[in-house]
């Protein structure tokens, strides 16, 4: 299982809150708005984000069992936690999820989240998660899954050269076997439809601005993955970095990423833990 520096998560992470459906949130505090304290599993926990944009949507009580396979950011995941006024309860499971799905998903539980993790894994790791968290009748939140849709502006001519070989890229092994990438969310979707589960889903695209602090990185990541991918020249790579770089330096350029967030629950009593209101969706446009 490969891991992110603990400074691109942190920068990214304003854009993950802001970007997190608004309606899967919803549909994740009715499923718990009965109880007085939660359990959570936080997949690829990196450095806690998903716990810190879930507080205020769960009870009080929290305790928080985060799950990474990188030590140094399980230590920083932690440090923040602990500051944090509502004071969660958080242990740490240092756990190659790759091999090792069972370990991290031992013991008493109420939630499984993860956060911009989904579209690495492979269909036979995504079918192995999803029969774990089934066999415990456990509800399911999986947020900012990458869909497949770039789209830049204004337009490049070299645009869709770009995000094909970004979309390509993204299917390739991340350590989990060939990466599901912007199928994830279908995949994960059908089968827990499959399974009797309800499910909400909704759009949480990020939308970057050419002032923005990351926007370089967005440009340099789609750019990264096209070079190592055989059939785009470099030329036509760096052709398109150039002409990015130099509208964002005069504040002429947008970028929306599409991504994806799923809250699923078994059916049940109403009001329990995995059950509430029927499936819905946030709609065509997720919050917006």
């Amino acid at each position: 299982m490969s891991s992110f520096s603990a400074d691109w998560l942190e920068r990214r992470e304003p854009h993950d809150r802001k970007a997190r459906n608004p309606a899967v949130l919803e549909a994740l505090r009715r499923c718990f708005s009965q109880e007085t304290s939660v359990t959570i599993v936080d997949l690829a926990c990196g450095t806690g984000s998903t716990l810190r944009a879930l507080a205020d949507f769960l009870p009080r009580h929290q305790h928080w069992r985060l799950v990474d396979n990188d030590l140094g950011l399980l230590a920083r995941a932690k440090g923040a936690a602990e500051a944090m006024a509502s004071g969660p309860r958080v242990t740490v499971t240092a756990v190659d999820l790759a091999r090792d799905i069972e370990t991290a998903l031992d013991g008493p539980i109420d939630l499984v989240a993860t956060s911009a993790f989904l579209d690495l894994v492979s269909q036979d790791w995504l079918e192995r998660l999803v029969t774990e968290v089934a066999v415990r009748r456990l509800p399911f939140y999986a947020a900012l899954s990458y869909d497949g849709r770039v789209t830049l502006d204004p337009a490049d001519d070299a645009d869709a050269t770009i995000v094909s070989a970004f979309n390509r890229h993204q299917s390739t092994d991340k350590g989990f076997g060939p990466a599901l990438g912007p199928a994830a969310v279908g995949e994960l979707v059908r089968r827990f439809d499959r399974l009797g589960y309800e499910v909400v889903q909704g759009l949480s695209d990020w939308v970057i601005g050419a002032r923005d602090p990351i926007f370089g990185d967005v440009v340099a990541s789609l750019a990264a993955a096209a070079r190592e991918l055989v059939g785009v020249p470099q030329a036509t790579i760096d052709a398109w970095v150039r002409r990015r770089t130099g509208l964002a330096m005069v504040g002429r350029s947008t970028i929306r990423i599409g991504h994806r967030d799923v809250f699923a629950r078994p059916t049940g009593a109403a009001g329990a833990p995995g059950a509430a209101g029927p499936t819905g969706s946030a709609g065509p446009t997720g919050r917006r």
